[in-house]
């Protein structure tokens, strides 16, 4: 493989690399999340049951 072969393959995976652990560093530090706002699936009215037919 020729010079300029092994600088585009370096530049295009380290752009990879450097991109998943950028999305990686900001997925992990979100500050956590009140519990009060969470809801829970029973806590949530869909209305389905209602009408069972």
């Amino acid at each position: 493989m020729t010079i300029a072969g092994w600088a585009i393959m370096i530049m295009s995976v380290g752009s990879v690399l450097a991109l998943t652990a950028f999305c990686f560093y900001r997925v992990l530090t979100l500050p956590p999340s009140e519990l009060d706002e969470l809801k829970a699936p029973l806590d949530i009215d869909t209305r389905d049951t209602l009408n069972p037919d």
